[in-house]
């Protein structure tokens, strides 16, 4: 949307905010773009000058100038030198919403007692999402609640949880302080996430005063098992161990990764191990199962190119991915169905549904830990949810690397351990283990 262009030596910075991209020949177009990518809501061009973005116009200080609105055209051909020319950025839905270092969480229904909900509650006859967001950044909460003219700030409670997520269309109302920024209403409420770190979740400790048990985090390599940890001990607040000892784990945050795994100080020990001897040697286990389709890719990718790296395409459009299928997905399969014989007390979660619903799932393992449950910290770690230890989503092949003879064989893998599953009276495996695209 074309907003007007403006002259005069302080016309540029009228973009609150600004991000200067010099590139003295940009058109418009690429102006727009370049911004639009960055999450910014305006886009100002300034011929023989550069590119600026912001989230905010200031009060123009400068004279508006007679010149056209002229996207698409050559920058040769655009306006004059000096004249800024801002247009305000029709977003998708995430990206309209980005503001700094902000999370866009969506638009929700005000809670029925938002004193109990949130700890600061501030009236800005001026709204903008600039203002309460920064408001609440400055007083170290993690939640930015924008509700018509009020700004609320507080983290995710059982009181205002973020699990029933409104359409967005019920928080499309302006901003009182910009009419291009949307506020929401008393009743349905724009919420961000600012960049000041939920903590309630991230104190931990080794086990002390609790009976010695030893429980497994079984699974697969390339099923998620790190991940899970991160979760795990977000929920509970205490360490998780290993089987094994990985360096790199240790100095990010996992202090039980260097503790002997029989040692009892660790909620639950990491272990790809599946001998009927290592099996029973625990008292109690989680299986920690994943699509092999995926599975297969991540442990690729972590075995030739480390825990969030990836392997390079020379050795998946070579023999090396080929064999690495037909090898690993019998043992996909074959440590699956060892730890489902295991005798003793078993708790099955899927990955797949573990992502979906964090909350949930978590809350079922921190039960299955034996203990007691603390709402903030399962909704904290749903906020601290990716933690350093996923590869990025950004990287794709481009094609799909199954042929047809491998997904067969994955398939009859997939059948085995869905019938063993229903065996042990557990759901069987999740509907998206016999999608056919990757």
């Amino acid at each position: 949307m074309y907003i007007g262009c403006y002259t005069g030596s302080l016309s540029e910075h009228m973009l609150q905010n600004t991000s200067f991209l010099d590139y003295g020949s940009m058109t418009v177009l690429q102006c727009q773009a370049s911004c639009a990518e960055r999450g910014y809501q305006y886009a100002g061009h300034v011929f023989g000058r550069g590119c600026y973005c912001g989230h905010n116009i200031q009060t123009p200080n400068s004279i508006q100038s007679n010149c056209h609105d002229c996207s698409g055209e050559p920058a040769s051909t655009c306006t004059e030198t000096n004249r800024l020319i801002i247009y305000h950025l029709e977003l998708s839905q995430d990206s309209a919403y980005n503001y700094k270092n902000t999370n866009f969480k969506g638009c929700f229904k005000t809670p029925d007692n938002a004193t109990k909900a949130f700890p600061l509650i501030a009236f800005m006859p001026a709204m903008t999402v600039g203002k309460c967001v920064d408001f609440c950044t400055e007083k170290k909460l993690s939640l930015a609640v924008l509700a018509g003219q009020r700004c609320l700030c507080g983290f995710s409670t059982k009181h205002f949880p973020l699990h029933v997520r409104e359409n967005i269309t019920r928080c499309l109302y302006h901003c009182p302080g910009q009419p291009h920024e949307n506020c929401g209403t008393d009743i349905y409420n724009v919420v961000y996430q600012t960049e000041v770190q939920d903590n309630r979740c991230m104190n931990r400790s080794f086990l002390l005063d609790q009976p010695k048990q030893l429980i497994a985090l079984a699974s697969f390599p390339g099923s998620g098992n790190t991940w899970a940890r991160h979760l795990i001990e977000l929920g509970t607040g205490f360490y998780t161990g290993s089987y094994y000892f990985d360096r790199s784990l240790f100095d990010k945050g996992f202090k039980g990764e260097k503790d002997d795994w029989r040692s009892g100080r660790n909620i639950c020990i990491k272990t790809h191990e599946s001998s009927k001897k290592e099996i029973e040697a625990f008292d109690s286990s989680i299986l920690l199962i994943r699509n092999p389709y995926r599975t297969l890719m991540a442990e690729f990718n972590r075995k030739y190119g480390g825990h969030v790296g990836f392997a390079p395409m020379l050795l998946w459009k070579g023999k090396t991915w080929p064999k690495f299928v037909e090898v690993y997905s019998e043992m996909w399969a074959s440590h699956t169905l060892a730890w489902l014989s295991y005798s003793g007390p078993l708790h099955v979660v899927h990955y797949e549904e573990l992502r979906r619903d964090i909350f949930i799932h978590l809350r079922g393992l921190v039960l299955f830990l034996g203990l007691r449950l603390s709402v903030d910290r399962l909704l904290c770690a749903e906020n601290q949810r990716e933690g350093r230890f996923r590869r990025s989503g950004l990287h794709r092949l481009g094609y799909d690397p199954f042929t047809e003879d491998m997904r067969t064989s994955i398939d009859y893998h997939i059948k085995k351990v869905d019938i063993a599953l229903r065996a042990k009276t557990f759901s069987g495996v999740p509907d998206e283990y016999h999608l056919r695209q990757i």
